[in-house]
């Protein structure tokens, strides 16, 4: 029986991702434990097959202004000192401003940080992450670049999900913008005239698409969202985890970064991870752009990348 008690801190969207990622390389040696945003009920379905899944309040939602943000940080660390006991042998950040109260927390009872670093960040560290680096007894940095922005951390490689489905071609185009959507990019595709569509709103509504597109299929999210990518025949995402995804299931890619979002990646870091991966960048949201670049990443092939997952979940279980 394992005896390891790991938590892992699912911050949401692509944190999750990272969390799900190493979950798969842990489960059944260790015992996992997760917390989740509050409210964040995809997280929940997707962790809970692999251990027990509790809510936690973020202080920093993607437009949350500072002056709710301070009040919500005091009451996040008030409730992550009920959450996290100090019987976990590791506490994991996969990210955001959601793992901060509990990760300062687990330090002061003297449990270990794992500082998971965003596969998105090429030019500037994230603030949690640089944050947490001096609290933390390992920094896991996914791209050796990441070296000159976190000196400390350690470079494990991508965390890559295992592939749960087998890869095939439905022949289907794969339009999601993640967890909160991307509006700028289903309004622009929603005028081309492309029938096979699987759209993933997120957040945004949903009922315009498909009103003007009956023949598309829309959903808002899905707790099995890597068998749309596993039957895609192209993968249109916004710049987040899904990359790494698409990756796993060897789907051609294009990356179109939402610049609602001003408080995450920029388009230089979009340059360099693209790079990475293979991918094709749309930094001009238009539809012909973006018709151009779905032909383009036909001719692309998938990299090669170490397995950043398993290599951190060895540091974990030997920690």
């Amino acid at each position: 029986m394992p005896t390891k008690n790991v938590l892992i801190l699912a911050g949401g969207g692509g944190h999750t991702a990272y969390g799900y990622a190493l979950a798969q390389r842990l489960y059944g040696k260790a015992n996992l434990h997760f917390l989740v945003p509050r409210g964040d009920i995809l997280s929940y379905e997707r962790l809970a097959k692999f251990g027990s899944v509790d809510f936690l309040l973020k202080p920093r939602e993607a437009k949350t202004p500072t002056k709710e943000f301070l009040p919500k940080l005091v009451k996040a660390f008030v409730e992550a000192f009920q959450k996290v006991p100090g019987d976990f042998d590791v506490v994991v950040s996969t990210g955001s401003n959601f793992c901060i109260p509990p990760c300062l927390l687990a330090w002061i009872k003297g449990t270990p940080i794992i500082n998971i670093e965003s596969s998105v960040r090429f030019t500037k560290a994230s603030k949690s992450a640089l944050l947490l680096q001096p609290f933390s007894a390992i920094t896991a940095l996914q791209w050796e670049e990441q070296k000159k922005l976190l000196k400390k951390g350690t470079v494990v490689g991508p965390l890559i999900p295992k592939p749960e489905v087998q890869p095939r071609n439905d022949g289907y185009i794969l339009v999601t913008g993640g967890t909160l959507g991307h509006k700028q990019l289903f309004d622009v595709i929603s005028e081309s005239k492309l029938e096979n569509v699987v759209l993933q709103t997120g957040k945004v509504d949903p009922e315009p698409y498909r009103k003007k597109h009956p023949e598309w299929r829309i959903l808002t999210h899905s707790a099995k969202f890597h068998e749309l990518v596993a039957g895609a025949d192209v993968v249109v995402t916004h710049f987040g985890a899904t990359i790494l995804e698409a990756l796993v299931y060897k789907k051609p890619t294009v990356v179109v970064p939402n610049p609602e979002w001003t408080r995450t990646a920029g388009i230089e870091d979009a340059k360099c991870y693209i790079k990475k991966v293979n991918a094709i960048l749309v930094s001009e949201i238009t539809l012909e752009k973006i018709l151009e670049a779905i032909e383009k990443s036909k001719e692309t092939l998938p990299p090669t990348l170490p397995d950043g997952a398993e290599n951190l979940a060895k540091i974990i279980l030997n920690l």
